[in-house]
């Protein structure tokens, strides 16, 4: 055991390590015991300075007591951690471990259940929000976000034959079909759509969940200083995948690999990577939470994908590369399964790191930043944007969703009701947002009433632009 908590004082604090050099800052001991009950568990070591010094404790014996009593009026639910005191180099530590616990959401009486709930995030402790809290007690219980009901909604609320789509090639998408994935769920005797339904196929999901969309941006250089480009993404979840996919790509290079028969494009990015953590970001973010979409950020030496949301309770980063695998949103990420996206439940993050290291790529990095996870992959060498003239860039930035659109314009002037029916879209913001606003914003596209632009006639065409670019 000794040889076990000396190994122990060679780590920095973290998620489920910390030092605390005496019994002096009471409050701030409180604090980190709740998060490690509330998080993912945790040792607490006092007599140790942050720089790992060890000092020991003045008459253990007392102030494991006072420790104990410290505990017993400060946290609620009653805390209950294992305190044991150990020796190394003559002197004596207390070591307080506590365990995930199942009566969380704990909390700091002096501050009340609804601001005294602690989470751990790296080596620091968050105070959690109302939408977290309401997580750490769905946890308990378990009971998924997704997996709620949506009273008021019915099945026409949701876009069926998008989700058809999806799986078209395994099955039919019948009624009993959709109970079964649970994007239908029985409500007080009604059949009514499940909030992960709605995240994946709402047709008015920007109402009721306005945080679920993708913001993509291409930087210039390492930072965020300078924004290159940048597109907000709209799309049902499972077809965000090849929209985010898209944008990647836009900004890589290709080449070519002629060793074999058929030609094969090299990609100056690990796309199936990439892939794999965009599905990772979209399957395990917390919708609950608000104030941030999915984010993807290019910079010239790395990729960051960022979901909003912490690990589930219980779980941390060396878990992930290890395949354990707690799920947050089993109806999304049963529908990303059936629709092909995920192959094995948990093979996805050891496989990232796996072929990370297959491609000599920097190791990728998994960090808890604020409320949101953010996982970072680095490229073999770095992207540097290269200015073009503006005939070259309008040709580089049209994507494949407005070229559709363009196709379908060359015909003749279109409303949106029409537009949408011949691109077979029918959710809306993913017409406006993906398709429209980028043709309007390339100057490809323009407004048969632009004076009136909310007019029921208005129909869009080809500018002269649009033409000679077709």
């Amino acid at each position: 055991m000794g040889n076990f908590y000396s190994e122990l004082l060679k780590q920095s604090e973290g998620k489920t390590l910390e030092f605390k050099q005496d019994l002096s800052s009471p409050k701030s001991i409180m604090k980190s015991l709740v998060a490690f009950a509330n998080t993912a568990g945790g040792r607490l070591i006092v007599g140790v300075t942050d720089d790992r010094r060890i000092l020991g404790v003045e008459d253990p014996l007392l102030q494991e007591e006072r420790l104990c009593s410290i505990i017993a009026d400060s946290i609620s639910p009653r805390l209950v951690p294992n305190i044991e005191m150990i020796t190394i180099e003559e002197k004596t530590l207390l070591i307080v471990e506590v365990f995930l616990s199942g009566s969380r959401p704990h909390f700091l009486k002096s501050q009340g259940r609804e601001n005294g709930v602690y989470v751990r995030l790296g080596s620091t402790n968050r105070q959690a929000d109302r939408e977290l809290i309401a997580e750490l007690e769905r946890s308990v219980e378990g009971i998924s976000f997704d997996e709620m009901p949506m009273p008021g909604l019915g099945l026409d609320d949701i876009d069926v034959h998008a989700a058809a789509q999806s799986v078209r090639e395994k099955f039919h998408l019948d009624e009993a079909r959709l109970q079964t994935l649970k994007l239908l769920v029985h409500h007080q005797g009604k059949l009514v759509p499940s909030r992960g339904a709605v995240i994946l196929f709402g047709k008015n999901r920007q109402e009721l969940f306005s945080d679920v969309w993708v913001q993509c941006g291409r930087f210039t250089g390492l930072t965020k200083t300078d924004i290159f480009d940048h597109i907000e993404l709209y799309d049902h979840l499972p077809m965000a995948v090849d929209s985010i996919m898209l944008f990647l790509k836009k900004h890589a290079m290709r080449g070519a690999d002629l060793s074999d028969i058929r030609r094969k494009d090299v990609w100056s990015i690990p796309l199936g990577i990439l892939r794999e953590t965009v599905i990772n970001a979209l399957v395990h973010a917390d919708y609950s939470q608000r104030g941030g979409p999915v984010r993807i950020a290019f910079f010239d030496d790395r990729i960051e994908i960022e979901n909003p949301g912490i690990l589930l309770p219980g779980m941390t980063v060396e878990d992930m590369k290890q395949g354990i695998s707690k799920i947050r949103n089993p109806v999304i990420a049963r529908f990303f399964r059936e629709a092909n996206l995920i192959e094995q439940w948990g093979t996805g993050v050891p496989r990232i790191f796996s072929q990370a290291k297959e491609q000599g790529l920097d190791e990728p990095v998994i960090q808890e930043i604020g409320m949101r996870l953010r996982f970072i992959v680095f490229l073999a060498n770095q992207i540097h944007i290269q200015e073009k003239p503006i005939t070259e860039q309008v040709t580089e930035q049209v994507t494949e969703q407005v070229i559709k659109f363009l196709k379908h314009l060359e015909k003749s002037p279109l409303g949106t009701r029409e537009a949408m029916r011949r691109l077979e879209l029918t959710h809306r913001p993913t017409f406006l947002y993906t398709y429209l606003q980028p043709a309007l914003k390339s100057g490809l596209v323009e407004m048969t009433q632009p004076d009136s632009p909310r007019s029921p006639t208005q129909k869009y065409r080809l500018t002269t632009k649009g033409r000679q670019w077709m």
